[in-house]
């Protein structure tokens, strides 16, 4: 904040003292704030295990299957605690989309300057984009964009999805804060 840089916030790693998610007002003002990120899966897939599943696929994992998804499970559901705990989720049951969407709600109540929404997130596509700690083990970036349904989207396809027109609402009742100069930071371009 000092020298005018935004740092990055991923709604996952966003935690309190107790290991709770954080709640929205809690997270940094001077970040770019996203639930996920190229390094994980799109949201529709974290919220279903695919990154444990496809970790333990590639051996990747420290303990076993069954404690991670265990794990993953904890996680998703303190999320959904609190999302239906500060009215971002209502639906119940709630579809995928339901909490994907109320996950990005739940970013546009932080305080930070810049949000982010994965077009993966957008589409409901599950598939991992990319694996870290993978060379030729896992095909990265070179998975097509696809709609939950696995099939690929093509530019037109994408450009009518009805679901990325309902997120991209969610992420448009986003106003950043108003930016008042300061004459002790130096603006580098």
């Amino acid at each position: 904040r000092r020298r005018g840089i935004l740092g990055t916030s991923i709604a996952w790693f966003e935690r309190d003292g107790e290991g709770r998610p954080l709640q929205p007002e809690a997270w940094r003002e001077y970040c770019l704030a996203s639930v996920t990120t190229h390094d994980l899966p799109p949201t529709a897939g974290y919220l279903a295990g695919e990154h444990v599943k496809l970790q333990h696929e590639l051996g990747l994992l420290t303990e076993s299957l069954e404690a991670e998804l265990a794990h993953a499970e904890r996680e998703r559901e303190s999320f959904i605690g609190l999302l239906r705990q500060r009215g971002f989720l209502t639906a119940d049951p709630a579809t995928t989309e339901d909490i994907v969407q109320a996950l990005h709600r739940y970013l546009v109540a932080t305080p930070s300057r810049v949000l982010c929404a994965a077009l993966t997130d957008a589409v409901g596509d599950r598939r991992t984009q990319n694996q870290p700690g993978t060379d030729k083990e896992y095909p990265n970036w070179r998975i097509p964009l696809s709609g939950p349904d696995g099939k690929p989207l093509s530019l037109e396809r994408l450009y009518r999805d009805e679901r990325a027109f309902r997120l991209a609402s969610i992420m448009n009742d986003f106003s950043a804060p108003m930016v008042v100069p300061r004459a002790d930071i130096e603006l580098v371009v």
